[in-house]
């Protein structure tokens, strides 16, 4: 079982490298994160963007771009549509937005002919680990779902749970988190929960155990947990994947433990053909190097 990202990190390095393709890669912050992963051990890359553009900014990082194969694209529609088809023609593992606007990469993601569609609805991983709590957590869905309904929420925590056993993670505790740990037909969100409950005892949700609703004290703190007498739930205190109700309260609990919290995380998109990295340009350096290493061992799992 993977405890931190350096375990994470060491994971990758023993199962090979990978190779990611990057669109639109023109992105001084990108090539950064690209080159120290190539470095690393943990994945080389296919740069596809405007060359000469890439080599200018390769420059000014003394970046040595000898190593890398280089697709000359400047536009960067094209340019995704190219990065994209590397990945859906098995050419790369992986699928890595550059200087591209998130539209432009989601759309490349769902297009018909030369994307990276598998029929199930996309979802967002975000893996933390976080001084205090011994285990990674898995939040999702923190910046794609908006508004999931319970059928999202069933394939959210598939997507979540295929990433948690690629992190050797053989049965990951899910916690549908709400405001309270009861059922309150008043609240919508704790219907649902115990909902998803149901359909994990009933063997409908597998490769994981489901117990909500939970509130955020019960599902992290085992201490708190025993405070509110809740020991003998399935969760107490030890859970791995936070299901968050909505966008809003996933992506505010994200941002808090972001900039508030001794942190580190990765990102991926789920889902998909190959695990794609969706990062922004306010997520560190080691962010985004961090979210590649974890697209490399999902990417792994579903190679095997």
């Amino acid at each position: 079982m993977l405890t931190n990202f350096d375990d994470l990190i060491s994971q990758v390095k023993q199962c090979g490298k990978k190779t990611l393709a990057v669109a639109a890669a023109e992105d001084d912050a990108v090539l950064e994160a690209v080159d120290a992963a190539k470095k690393q051990g943990i994945a080389d890359a296919v740069l596809v963007g405007d060359e000469a553009k890439i080599r200018e900014i390769a420059a000014g990082l003394n970046i040595d771009l000898a190593g890398y194969r280089i697709i000359n694209e400047p536009d960067k529609v094209k340019a995704s549509l190219t990065a994209v088809k590397l990945a859906h023609d098995g050419e790369v593992d992986m699928y890595m937005k550059g200087l591209l606007d998130t539209k432009t990469f989601l759309k490349s993601i769902l297009d018909k002919e030369v994307g990276l569609r598998t029929g199930k609805p996309l979802s967002h991983v975000a893996v933390f680990e976080v001084k205090g709590i011994k285990q990674l957590l898995f939040l999702t869905d923190v910046a794609f779902m908006t508004y999931p309904t319970l059928e999202d929420k069933v394939h959210i925590i598939e997507n979540t749970v295929a990433v948690a056993h690629a992190c050797g993670l053989p049965c990951p505790k899910v916690a549908p988190l709400a405001a309270v740990e009861v059922v309150n037909p008043k609240m919508p969100v704790t219907v649902e929960a115990a909902e998803l409950t149901k359909m994990n005892e009933e063997g409908k949700i597998t490769g994981c155990i489901v117990d909500g609703p939970l509130s955020m004290d019960i599902a992290i703190d085992p201490e708190a947990a025993a405070h509110k007498g809740a020991s003998n739930r399935k969760i107490a205190g030890d859970a791995d994947i936070l299901l968050f109700p909505d966008i809003h309260a996933g992506n505010l609990v994200y941002k808090t433990l972001v900039h508030t919290a001794e942190c580190k995380n990765g990102c991926i998109l789920t889902g998909t053909k190959v695990p794609a990295i969706l990062t922004s340009r306010s997520d560190t350096f080691q962010t985004k190097v961090n979210s590649i290493a974890l697209a490399a061992v999902v990417a792994q799992a579903m190679n095997k």
